[in-house]
Formats: structure tokens, sequence, C-alpha cells
């Protein structure tokens, strides 16, 4: 193994100056950094570059490897992982895990990693910035596999760059560097690396059905033939797509908040915290329907404030208000919609663990949401 030089060439230059501020930021902001470490090309070309930006600024990274034991020798692979980082310079650590989550194998396994990172790093302080090494490649097979499910742009902005889960701060710095770079940066710095079978399409998991996973065999398949049938590398556009939809998200999340502040109105006196419409532009509560107070803790919808709004607008706003009880389908959300836009007299829609009614008639129309245990709790007469 190479160390890396002050002023490096090549991939590994290339890495270094994508990871420097994310690294940089980290440390003014975070008590410690961990690197997720797979053995795979990617994250430990990523820790390589990570840890000497680092022991550079007089601090010292940790690293995890997480066996997910599903082949014989994952183990030891994860503990020559580890001594690799450790050799680089880092505090590191591998645990193992059992991968037992609902759902199909990959969706499973990423469950329990990061599981296993979250619980790592409550270790080594109150805020953690962990490090993953997605590249842009990962991206685009992100969007490609959302695409296939229909997704709209809230799913299609895929993996951020930086999710600030409050204690945790997940960070990717390498989404705008490819594949081949990693790779090219490990034989650069003659860093050791894992093939996984686990990630190939004819490895030891399989999908539910029993076909291949989906993300390998969009890798192996779907990206190759999209390059093909259309003369150019589809990577950097799909990455690209991820970019555009998480602006047009951010967009629409921001004209969804200022509906809600409109519309939405707190009911038995209870606010919550963030969501208070002001006192101003509340009506009395002589004006409401009866009803209103049978929502209490959750609020009530104002019907006039969302039937001009757009759609897309409208249904994110019904989104936000059905999780208040659970997690809406498309068809309960359409349904929920239509209380608005075709309303004719149709009774409450029963939606997961809720009922959402329409009361009142004109500008006093108004959506309520009664959670099912309210019901259950109030009392006959």
């Amino acid at each position: 193994m190479k160390s890396i030089p002050a002023n490096p060439t090549g991939d590994v230059r290339r890495l270094s100056l994508a990871v420097r501020e994310h690294v940089r930021w980290a440390l003014a902001n975070c008590d410690a950094i961990l690197v997720a470490v797979s053995g795979g090309a990617d994250s430990t070309a990523l820790a390589a570059v990570v840890i000497d930006h680092c022991l550079r600024a007089g601090s010292t990274p940790h690293t995890l490897s997480v066996d997910h034991g599903i082949r014989p020798g994952s183990d030891r692979e994860a503990q020559e992982t580890c001594e690799v980082m450790a050799s680089l310079g880092a505090q590191s650590s591998w645990v193992s895990v059992t991968v037992d989550a609902p759902g199909g194998p990959e969706a499973s396994a990423r469950l329990a990693r990061r599981s296993a990172l979250a619980a790592h790093a409550q270790t080594l302080g109150e805020r953690v910035a962990v490090f993953l090494g997605h590249t842009m490649d990962d991206q685009a097979e992100t969007v490609l596999l959302r695409l296939a499910r229909g997704s709209g742009v809230g799913s299609l902005r895929a993996m951020s760059v930086r999710d600030d889960a409050g204690s945790i701060v997940w960070m990717r710095p390498l989404m705008n560097c490819r594949r081949s770079e990693t790779l090219g940066a490990c034989r650069q710095l003659e860093l050791p690396w894992v093939d996984d079978p686990s990630n190939k399409m004819d490895g030891p998991w399989r999908a539910a059905d029993g076909s291949a996973l989906r993300r390998s065999a969009v890798r192996e398949q779907a990206i190759p033939s999209l390059a093909n049938s259309l003369g150019m590398d589809p990577v950097p556009a799909l990455a690209r797509t991820a970019e555009l939809s998480a602006a047009d998200d951010e967009a629409l999340d921001e004209w969804v908040e200022q509906v809600w502040r409109r519309a939405w109105e707190a009911s038995a006196g209870e606010m919550r915290s963030g969501s208070e419409v002001p006192v101003s532009e509340r009506r009395p509560r002589s004006e409401a329907p009866a009803a209103w107070e049978a929502a209490s803790g959750i609020g009530v919808l104002r019907v006039a404030e969302l039937k001009e709004i757009p759609q897309a607008v409208r249904m994110r706003v019904l989104h936000r208000y059905l999780c208040a009880v659970g997690a809406p389908s498309l068809v309960h959300l359409e349904q929920a919609d239509a209380l608005i836009t075709r309303w004719s007299g149709q009774g409450p829609l029963s939606i997961p663990k809720g009922t959402l009614t329409r009361v009142g008639k004109g500008k006093d129309a108004m959506l309520i949401l009664q959670p099912l245990r309210l019901e259950r709790e109030r009392p006959r007469h």
C-alpha cells in the first residue's frame, strides 16, 4: 500500500478533491467521522482519502466494516478490511449482523447495515458524520430502479449528498465520481479490495421471487444495454435527472409549506410545533362546524385553500395530512383529492388507521381526519 502524497495525481486526486470540503465540514460541525467500509473498491478508496484528509487536519477518523454473514469467509474479509483501515491510520472496527428483516435481501441487508452504523456512531459522540461510498453509478442505478416503479420527483431525487438526521449526518461525497475512478484509486494506491459475489446477478443472494437482485441486474444488464442502444453513457444523464428532481422537489415542498400554513387549522386548541397558523389567519371557533372538535390533536384542512392550487401541490398537502395517522397509498390520496375537487356528498373515506370526512359548505367546508383509536375511545351515548 502506498501513502497519499500532499499533491496526489490521477484518480486519487479526483477523489481527494471531491472529499476534501465534506471532511472539512464534518470536522467543523460533528464530534467524529465514521466511514462505512464494505471492503469493495468504492468504500475502500473513499476511506483512504477521508483518512488522509483527517490525519493531515490532526484528527483520527473511525471506520466500521459490517459482515452480513451470508456466505462463508465474509467474517474473515471484514476483519481483513478492518486491519487495512487500521494500517491507514483509522480507528477501525468490524461487526457481524443478522439479515432477517422483512422484504427482499437487498433491503434487509441495507437496514441491518444502517442500524449497525447508527449504533456505532452513537458511541462516538452526540453528532457524527457517517461517510458512505456511493458513486454516480449508484445514483444512476437508483434512478432507473425508481423509474421502473413509477416514481415522482420526490423519489427520483434519489440519494442526497448529505442527509442530516440530527445526531447522524449521512454523507456521500463521491456522488460526482465514477466507479471506474474508485477502482483506479485503489490500483494507484495498491489497496486491496473485495469483489463481493453477493452483489453479482449469479451470486448467492436472490430476490424474493427467486430472480436476480434488481440492482445487480440493472448494473450488469440495464445500464450496458442503455449505453449500447443510445450510443452514449447514460449514467451522467440519469444522475442529472436526480439532481434536477431534487431541485423541483424542494421547490414543491416550499409551495406545500405555504399552502399548509393557510389551509391547516389546529383543533381543540392543540397546536402543532412548526405548523401553527397565526391567530390573525384563523377563523373564530364559533364559525367552525361542530364536528371540528372531533379532530382533536390532528386539526382540519380548509377546502377553500386547496381547490384552486395545482394537483401536484394539493396531493402533497393531503399526504402530509393523512400521514398523521398512517401511510396513505396513491388510491387513498386520489380519493381524498376527490373530496376537494369532485365533491358530490360522498361519505367518510377509510384510510390506514383513520377516516377522512368532508363537512360544511362553501367557504366553511373542511376535511376532518379522525384516528381509529379516537373513534374506539369515544364514549357511547
